[in-house]
């Protein structure tokens, strides 16, 4: 269910790159700083984005260098890092830990179930640092499989609970003013984000016999009302953000929600009907 919260790079302005590119290598960084080499394999743009939500939030003090490493052993790269990242890190490996259990039940990959025992220690280790962000993970995961383990005919429950996981985690501070706003956006960006995925793998879910919501409703929805579904909750994800005060890099923001989720979606679509027939 991840994957779309990404940059349209070609829409940003060069210094825009250089700071967006910078906070993706500042969480590698600190991925390996904080669970070693192979918790890079877990690195996603989505927790980019995370990071640099809260930073433009609350703007704390960041670290910063330029550095080689493995994947760019030539010329260094600029990064920075803050508090956000930290956390960002830990809550990365703990998706990354509950989606390989998922996939193993789904589709009993053992490539999936070897990844999570690698990953159980340091999914600890983040437990115990945020005891709070990482229960309502596992018990959001939890209800979500019960869920499709039902066939549950109602997508509004199924959303609500990567929702309510995705408002976690942007709820990260005791913020009695601004934490309520920020939950609510990231659990608008979660059923967005939930449902995104759904229409992506409608076909293949229906040709596999997986569950998925789409499949539960009444009617069958064409493309283009599906489309329209997304549009809404949409708008719904960017009302609650620009009701964030947020100033510090807020046009890379706009340009994740407003064109590269977009850009994402359309080519996750483009991959998964590559020759097959249309469903109107």
């Amino acid at each position: 269910m991840f994957g779309f919260v990404i940059a349209d790079q070609q829409a940003l302005t060069e210094a825009q790159q250089k700071r967006y590119r910078g906070c993706y290598c500042g969480l590698c960084r600190t991925l390996k700083a904080r669970h070693g080499e192979l918790s890079r394999l877990t690195l996603n743009y989505d927790m980019t984005f995370l990071v640099l939500l809260l930073t433009g939030m609350y703007e704390p003090e960041e670290r910063s260098g330029s550095n080689r490493c493995g994947v760019h052993p030539v010329k260094p790269r600029d990064w920075w890092a803050d508090e956000f990242t930290d956390f960002a890190a830990d809550m990365t490996v703990a998706l990354a830990y509950y989606n390989c259990l998922d996939d193993y039940a789904d589709e009993g990959k053992r490539l999936a179930l070897a990844e999570s025992k690698l990953l159980k220690g340091r999914l600890d280790e983040a437990a115990a640092r945020w005891p709070e962000q990482c229960r309502v993970i596992e018990e959001s995961m939890a209800r979500l499989s019960e869920l499709e383990k039902a066939g549950c005919a109602q997508p509004d429950a199924a959303a609500d609970c990567f929702a309510g996981l995705m408002g976690e985690l942007f709820a990260v501070r005791p913020d009695p003013i601004w934490g309520p706003r920020l939950r609510a956006f990231g659990e608008r960006l979660g059923r967005l984000i939930y449902m995104m995925d759904a229409c992506v793998d409608l076909e293949r879910d229906r040709k596999r016999g997986n569950y998925n919501p789409l499949l539960c409703i009444d009617r069958q929805m064409n493309s283009e009302e599906r489309l329209e579904m997304l549009k809404l909750l949409a708008g719904d994800c960017a009302a609650e953000f620009e009701a964030l005060p947020i100033v510090q890099d807020v046009d890379i923001l706009r340009n994740v929600l407003y064109s590269g989720v977009w850009s994402q979606y359309h080519l996750a679509r483009q991959r998964q009907t590559k020759g097959e027939t249309p469903d109107e």
